[in-house]
């Protein structure tokens, strides 16, 4: 699928082999600081709540948006790499993340903050697709090719489940805005080393871009995550089944246009294969379930606990490292017990640590949680990398660019789907169970919107009602968090089952074909 470097010189050949690693450093770099910006946000809601005043859609939105955007974009991002030169895009994309973290940074509005996150997805959407596709081509050697995506998804897994226990650190001991300052630094660095040893490579292509068929893929993912919030939400009305019903529809047609096309933005023909439609809704799926499980108990530290921000960044730690111990075993288990074994046990983990939260007794304690952390790290651990390998090595090489970029699309649009579908169910839940309230007018509409609305209308009127309206809101919480987990086991069951009779028993895996 892609060709060598475009100086195909004797020169540029030994110096892509001799620094691959460096090369497979800058790449895992860039990828670490996308994905942390997946969750870096979630302990440092509260901070950001006390001083921007966002409703609970605002929230949902500032939280989600930037996965949302970035999952919508990499189809079509990871098109345009093939034919500009994935090195090019891969520095545009970080040179426009950094910008974006300033923008975020230094918001004044929940608009701002919003606008920022975008701008951060759109660069994030420019990075990743370039990530996977590099690595295949850096990588001759089989056993070492295998090795770098190993590597590659313990970063992609781990970022997600470190965003909030380094954004944790930084609000804590200075304010949210630092949890954007820290990505300017890290894009300098990386920009500078990515000159100076990141190779250029392009496919060669049939024609140019899909147009059309990249409009359709954007706009089509947006109109299906915004419906499926608002429904999830509770919301019935035309606007919100209208775009459900968009979403399904441009997406329908996107998929009937790519069939036709000689050179498709995306072969969806890829899809009838097996194993390539498990791995995919495995990714999706494993970062649908620690997305939202990271999001709402890093809310529900904090706010029914009452732990600082570092604090509860620290106390979500044994996710990160059950997800580093799932992805660096992952290779060796699909060795010896196959792929299909591997994912299976996977999401059986993911489905384990839902079912231990959701009939654990009320108050639910830490000591429960960070069972469930661990469990849910390391089926995501083993899920994603198993993922990646089989996206990678059960689709001809001239596919291999777009089955990273199917790779990555499911991570971060599984990412914001699990905000959005589970968090809005969570938060439907919430406001459910919150009421014999002793409050009127907006205090009450607005205690009972989020949990940390509640902590606000609690704080303002004190006394005897603030602890009485702060008690609810910590059942409330609860009893959602146990609705929202029995939801999540439901889905991670199906797909498990999905899974297991879509990959065939002793399908394997290599570096790649």
């Amino acid at each position: 699928m892609v060709r060598a470097p475009e100086d195909t010189g004797a020169r540029s050949r030994p110096a892509a082999v001799s620094g691959r690693w460096a090369m497979l450093a800058v790449l895992c770099a860039s990828l670490l600081l996308v994905a942390m910006d997946a969750t870096i946000l979630n302990v440092a809601l509260p901070s950001l709540i006390d001083d921007l005043r966002p409703g609970a859609l605002e929230q949902l939105w500032i939280i989600d948006i930037y996965g949302l955007v970035l999952g919508g974009l990499l189809i079509t991002s990871g098109a345009v790499g093939d034919r500009w030169g994935r090195k090019r895009l891969f520095l545009c994309g970080f040179v426009l993340f950094g910008l974006a973290s300033v923008v975020a940074a230094t918001a004044h509005s929940s608009a701002q903050l919003i606008g920022g996150r975008v701008l951060l997805g759109l660069g994030g959407a420019l990075v990743m697709p370039s990530t996977l596709s590099l690595i295949r081509n850096i990588f001759t050697d089989d056993r070492e090719r295998a090795l770098a995506i190993g590597i590659w998804a313990a970063v992609a897994g781990a970022g997600a489940c470190v965003g909030p226990l380094i954004g944790g650190v930084l609000v804590e001991h200075f304010s949210w805005q630092a949890a954007f300052w820290v990505n300017v630094p890290i894009v300098v660095v990386t920009v500078v080393a990515g000159i100076e040893l990141l190779p250029e490579y392009r496919a060669p292509q049939a024609g140019g871009l899909d147009w059309p068929g990249a409009a359709l893929s954007v706009v089509g993912v947006v109109a299906l995550a915004w419906g499926i919030k608002h429904v999830a939400k509770g919301g019935t009305g035309p606007v919100d089944l209208g775009s459900l019903l968009l979403g399904l529809l441009l997406l329908t047609v996107f998929a009937r246009r790519q069939l036709r096309l000689d050179d498709p933005l995306l072969d969806v023909r890829l899809f009838g294969h097996g194993p390539f439609l498990a791995a995919a809704l495995a990714t999706l799926l494993a970062m649908l379930a620690i997305g939202a499980a990271l999001f709402l108990i890093s809310l529900w530290l904090q706010y029914v606990h009452g732990y600082s921000p570092s604090e509860a960044g620290l106390r979500t730690l044994p996710s990160a490292l059950a997800m580093l111990a799932g992805s660096l075993s992952s290779p060796w288990l699909m060795h010896h017990m196959g792929v299909r074994s591997v994912l299976a046990v996977g999401l059986g983990a993911l489905a384990a640590g839902f079912l231990l939260l959701a009939p654990a007794p009320q108050p639910t304690t830490y000591p429960v949680v960070a069972v469930v952390l661990a469990a849910l790290g390391l089926g995501d651990g083993l899920a994603i990398t198993a993922s990646a390998s089989v996206l990678v090595s059960s689709v001809p090489v001239e596919r291999a660019g777009q089955a990273g970029a199917v790779s990555e699309t499911c991570y971060e649009l599984g990412v914001g789907l699990g905000v959005a579908l589970l968090g809005s169910i969570h938060g439907a839940v919430f406001t459910g169970r919150m009421t014999g309230l002793p409050l009127r007018g907006p205090d009450l509409e607005r205690a009972r919107e989020s949990v940390g609305g509640a902590a606000d209308v609690a704080d303002e009127v004190g006394g005897q009602t603030g602890a009485r309206v702060l008690d609810s809101a910590r059942a409330a919480f609860d009893d959602a968090l146990t609705t929202t987990a029995y939801v999540s086991a439901g889905i991670v069951v199906a797909v498990t089952v999905l899974v297991v009779c879509t990959v065939p028993r002793g399908f394997r895996v290599t570096g790649g074909h």
